[in-house]
């Protein structure tokens, strides 16, 4: 994938830089401090990286996808985790015994005793705006582990998470003022491009973008409609909607102006194609944001942060296509269902829910299929009953032709990595499945 290449040559850069500033040297000393120098540039580098992914650039977001983008996250700052604390062993050779040893070499290399050393050291330049900012990293990282995530109130999380950025502006500081950046003006130079470039990007898309739609666009609720057992639909009306150039597939993130819900943006899909300046989303209640959500009432002011997301007309490769879609996850393949171009014969939609009672749209979903000549099939029973209708050869019987078909996926992470899994045993290949999931 390009970007990944763009990413990976970055780092080769950066190698490159630490290479043309090593000194090669048998002593000890040297060498951790040469292993300090290249994971602190590593280190920098990735929380630079970490920040682009989730800068919400529309070029990025709708190129890769925002789940992908959000596991490459989660990956990642394992990673730059791991560099940062490395970092900070090789400079200091650890914490507890290994810092003994550390500055008994040190005080040995600078003739001078060890209680010397200790003061010289933590007086080195940019030492403590290192040490606030490993601090601050860990404390991210810790919250988003997923035992930790499980226990931690969303908003809580997200606090702590933007300490990431006061982490990354601490490493900065840092490396400018120590010995990572003392090749030469131009690694100044380059460093200082990086940051300000990822620093423009996030403050442009996360910032100036968002107030600047909801200036534009003033989106207010207007209707509050129930679709079945805690499943409602949100109708919200603005100016001038067309701009956004969302497309069926696509989802926001939503800041509901309310007493309870104006701290937290979350992530909806659209349930139908944006016409007449109206947007409409459809929410299941399954935690206290999405359960306020019902309690929304007309004029409540939106704020809509988007487009995002690549599960879109634009991947589509055959001209017969497959949506699967497993409970709520019908939101945005019921948008689909109405807009992709197709004869009549050319789209089928599988709708996987445990009962009847829990199917949401149906009467939209049913009046579609048959304007367009379309395939609607909704596979009924418990998720552990004896019968999977989508095993690989339940799915031949329903689409004999499956393995000519794009699929389009959404649905809980477990019914959609196991619905993968069936689909490429049936024979389409993984090029052709498309889904996305995000979660809050």
């Amino acid at each position: 994938m390009a970007l990944l290449r763009v990413l990976g040559l970055g780092a080769v850069v950066i190698v490159a830089l630490w290479l043309a500033q090593a000194e090669p040297s048998v002593r000890l000393d040297a060498l951790f401090a040469t292993l300090a120098h290249l994971t602190g540039l590593l280190a920098g580098y990735g929380i630079l990286v970490m920040l682009l992914l989730m800068a919400r650039v529309p070029a990025i977001e709708h190129g890769v996808g925002a789940d992908r983008l959000a596991r490459w996250h989660a990956l990642g700052g394992r990673h730059v985790l791991t560099l940062c604390l490395a970092h900070t062993a090789f400079a200091l050779c650890g914490y507890a015994a290994h810092t003994a040893f550390a500055l008994c070499g040190y005080a040995a290399h600078t003739g001078t005793d060890v209680l010397g050393a200790t003061v010289d050291l933590m007086g080195y330049p940019g030492l403590a705006a290192a040490a606030v900012g490993t601090a601050l990293l860990v404390a991210v990282g810790v919250t988003s582990a997923r035992t930790a995530r499980r226990r931690v109130r969303h908003e809580t999380w997200r606090a702590v998470h933007l300490l990431t950025y006061v982490g990354a502006a601490l490493a900065f500081a840092h490396q400018l003022a120590g010995p990572d950046l003392a090749g030469g003006p131009f690694a100044v130079w380059l460093w200082t491009l990086l940051h300000t470039t990822v620093g423009t990007l996030l403050v442009w898309y996360r910032l100036v973008v968002p107030a600047r739609q909801a200036l534009r666009h003033g989106l207010r609720v207007t209707e509050v409609r129930v679709e079945g057992p805690d499943v409602v639909s949100v109708v919200m009306q603005g100016l001038g909607l067309d701009a956004l150039r969302a497309e069926p597939g696509q989802f926001f993130r939503w800041r509901f102006l309310s007493r309870r819900l104006w701290r937290t943006a979350l992530p909806f899909s659209l349930s139908a194609p944006v016409r007449d300046d109206t947007l409409r989303i459809t929410v299941k209640a399954c935690g206290d944001h999405t359960r306020r959500i019902r309690r929304l009432r007309p004029g409540v002011r939106v704020l809509a942060t988007g487009p995002f997301g690549a599960m879109t007309a634009h991947r589509r490769t055959r001209r017969k296509v497959l949506l699967v879609a497993g409970g709520v996850g019908i939101t945005p393949m019921r948008a689909l269902f109405e807009t992709l171009p197709g004869e009549p014969g050319d789209l089928t939609l599988l709708y996987r829910a445990g009962n009847a009672a829990q199917l949401v749209l149906r009467e939209e979903l049913e009046g579609i299929a048959a304007a367009r000549g379309a395939a609607l099939h909704y596979l009924l029973g418990p998720s552990d009953g004896p019968f999977d209708p989508l095993a690989p050869q339940a799915l031949r019987n329903l689409v004999p032709d499956l393995a000519q078909h794009d699929v389009y996926l959404c649905g809980p992470p477990g019914m959609s990595t196991a619905a993968t899994a069936a689909l490429e045993r049936a024979g389409v290949p993984a090029d052709r499945i498309h889904s996305e999931q995000f979660t809050f």
